[in-house]
């Protein structure tokens, strides 16, 4: 017996009828496909769960069109376009009137000379059938010709009334009764989100009201970086910016990275070099707190980290982003995974000789020369230290630094 389908698939709208609240952008699709190919693909962009995928299906589904379903991971590289996608764009449907392509996810895309966003905007002008693609923000940059390329229609996000009638509805199919107030939590939770107000509703019917309720209140404790990162690059500045990372379970040094990772995605021009101003006399006051042990600087380092990137500008522009997690997050922690192994072998190699960790640490390039299978055994070296010292000798090796210690 298969499982239950989630609410959000069981109740997927089949029709532009079951669509709530996008009428103008069922409109243009309808428009879009009847003179096509005077456009040769559409691009609704919005915010995840306001209705995108489900205009697509229903297109195909009005108009008796056979969909052809892909998603960013399938345009990696010039092969996969031209394994995947490109035939699809040539080839007639057998079965039905026409063919519609749905490109989902596009914000996944790659600028990739191999393939990616180059090979799509080559097979738009090339392609016998509509393309519909779906994005959560199109306006980045790299994403300049395709605009050119398409008709860009933007959904915005469901509003309160819309989404309470979508859960009413199917509660009444469903046969179940929850408290209104409930239901009111739902959709002011959601944010405008259906695919989010359907998966609380999930919730509610899976573990019941009470747990739901306790589970949200601990949800909302925990404001998420990405609504603090909101409030700082869109909304003005205000006495309330000060206080935007206070419910994040972030030290200050790692808000510090998020918002080095997205100044360039909100602000340009003056405002991105007063941004960046801001940023460096924050790092400067976390350096004086490392150094001196002033705590108290905490306040400055929260204050530039806040209002000073906030205030880089007047002019707000509330829109969708979406917020990078830090790369540099990464990079360190593989810069630290591989030090990790050095350090280790560095205090056993000075327990065992009877010398400081600075004096060892001193000699650890000498490690891949000196320390024989018989040292490792003295050391007990675990497996991932042994294959650190063998990676660093066949380095030496490559580079004739192995040679030259020998002679």
């Amino acid at each position: 017996m298969s499982p239950p389908l989630p609410l959000t698939e069981k109740h997927r709208p089949k029709n532009f009828t079951e669509i709530k609240g996008q009428a103008i952008a069922i409109q243009e699709a309808i428009t879009f496909f009847k003179t096509f190919p005077m456009k040769k693909a559409l691009i609704l962009n919005g915010p995840v769960g306001v209705g995108k995928t489900c205009i697509a299906i229903a297109l195909a589904k009005e108009f008796n069109l056979e969909l052809f379903e892909l998603n960013a991971s399938d345009l990696r590289n010039r092969s996969k376009l031209d394994e995947i996608l490109k035939p699809a764009t040539a080839q007639k449907s057998l079965f039905k009137k026409g063919k519609l392509i749905l490109m989902d996810e596009a914000d996944g895309i790659t600028t990739s000379d191999r393939g990616g966003l180059p090979e799509l905007v080559a097979l738009i002008e090339k392609t016998k059938h509509p393309i519909i693609i779906t994005a959560n923000d199109i306006w980045q940059r790299k994403f300049n010709l395709l605009r050119r390329k398409c008709h860009l229609v933007t959904l915005k996000e469901l509003k309160q009334e819309t989404i309470s009638e979508i859960l009413n509805n199917i509660l009444r199919k469903e046969g179940i009764a929850i408290n209104p107030k409930t239901i009111n939590i739902i959709i002011e939770n959601s944010k405008g989100d259906m695919r989010a107000a359907l998966n609380d509703l999930e919730t509610v019917l899976s573990l019941g009201e009470e747990i739901f309720i306790e589970e949200l209140s601990e949800r909302e404790k925990q404001e998420t970086i990405f609504n603090a990162l909101k409030q700082v690059f869109q909304e003005q500045t205000n006495e309330k910016t000060i206080s935007a990372y206070n419910n994040i379970n972030l030290d200050l040094n790692e808000i510090l990275l998020w918002i080095e990772e997205n100044i360039p995605l909100e602000y340009q021009g003056q405002a991105l070099a007063k941004a960046y101003d801001s940023l460096s006399k924050a790092d400067l006051f976390k350096g004086r707190i490392y150094r001196q042990q002033y705590w108290r600087f905490l306040v400055y380092q929260n204050f530039f980290l806040s209002a000073g990137i906030s205030a880089a500008t007047k002019l707000k522009y509330k829109k969708f982003t979406q917020y990078k997690r830090p790369s540099r997050i990464l990079k360190i922690w593989l810069s630290n995974q591989k030090n990790a192994k050095k350090k280790s072998i560095t205090i056993k190699y000075a327990k065992l000789t009877h010398m400081s960790k600075k004096k060892a640490n001193k000699e650890s390039f000498l490690f891949p020369l000196i320390i024989n299978q018989r040292a490792q055994d003295k050391l007990d070296l675990n497996e991932k230290e042994k294959e650190w010292l063998e990676d660093k000798r066949e380095g030496m090796i490559e580079s004739n630094e192995l040679e030259r210690f020998k002679n």
